[in-house]
C-alpha cells in the first residue's frame, strides 16, 4: 500500500484530499502537516512513498522543501499542488526534486492517475501544465541556461525527448514510431547519459531549460 502524506495550509483542502483517498484501498494518508518546516519532522516519524506538496506554505516555499526533501529524503517522491500555471515555477520545482506537478482544480481520478504514476517512477503533470511545458518549448530559441552544456540530439532523439515531455510511456513511444521498446530505453539512456540528469524528470527539466525541441518536432 502507497503511504501518502500531504503538506498544505489549508485545513479544508487537505481533508477534502484525505476524503478522496480514503476510498483507495491501495492508498493511505499516513499524516498531514501545514508548514514546510513541520515536513522534515513529519517525514522522520512515518514512512511515505509520496509527498503531495503545496507550492505555497506560510514559513518555507514549496520549491526550497523539495529540494532538501530530495537531499535528505531521496526515497520520498514529491508532486507539487499549485493554483499556478507558471513554467518558471514548474520548472524550479523539477530542478529541486519534484517528480510530478498538478493544479489544485484537478478532479479526484487525476490525483490517483498522478500519485500511482510517481510512485511508480513516473513524472506526472496536469494537462494544462503540460500544455504550458509544451508552449514553452516552441517558443522561439532565446539565451539558454547554462546548468549543462548543451549537446546535439539526433532528430530521433528530439522525437522520444518530446514524447517523453509529453507524458507517453516507452510502450506507447514504441508504438507511434515503430520501433522497438528495448530501442526507446536505449535512446531514454543516452539522453540521460547526454544532458547529465538522473532520471526522466531531469529530461523534462532540460527540455524546458534548455528549449531542446524544436516546434516541428512538438507539432
Amino acid at each position: 500500500m502507497l503511504q501518502i502524506a500531504i503538506a498544505d495550509d489549508h485545513a479544508m483542502f487537505v481533508d477534502g484530499i484525505e476524503s478522496i483517498l480514503r476510498n483507495e484501498n491501495t492508498i493511505q494518508v499516513v499524516a498531514r502537516c501545514f508548514d514546510g518546516n513541520s515536513v522534515f519532522e513529519m517525514l522522520r516519524k512515518y514512512p511515505v512513498d509520496v509527498l503531495l506538496l503545496d507550492i505555497n506554505l506560510p514559513d518555507l516555499s514549496g520549491i526550497e522543501v523539495s529540494k532538501r526533501i530530495h537531499e535528505e529524503f531521496p526515497d520520498v517522491k514529491v508532486i507539487a499542488l499549485s493554483m499556478y500555471n507558471e513554467e518558471s515555477i514548474v520548472s524550479e520545482m523539477l530542478k529541486n526534486g519534484a517528480r510530478g506537478y498538478i493544479l489544485k482544480n484537478t478532479g479526484h481520478h487525476e490525483l490517483i492517475q498522478a500519485i500511482q504514476a510517481v510512485a511508480a517512477g513516473h513524472t506526472y503533470f496536469s494537462k494544462d501544465v503540460t500544455e504550458t511545458i509544451m508552449g514553452s518549448l516552441a517558443k522561439k530559441p532565446g539565451t539558454k541556461k547554462s546548468f549543462v552544456l548543451v549537446p546535439k540530439l539526433s532528430n530521433r532523439e528530439k522525437q522520444i525527448l518530446a514524447l517523453i515531455v509529453k507524458e507517453y510511456t516507452t510502450p506507447e513511444i514504441a508504438e507511434r514510431l515503430f520501433i522497438s521498446l528495448k530501442t526507446v530505453e536505449t535512446h531514454r539512456s543516452n539522453l540521460i547519459s547526454k544532458l547529465n540528469v538522473r532520471n526522466t524528470a531531469g529530461l523534462v527539466r532540460a527540455a524546458i531549460e534548455l528549449q531542446l525541441i524544436d516546434k516541428s518536432v512538438i507539432d
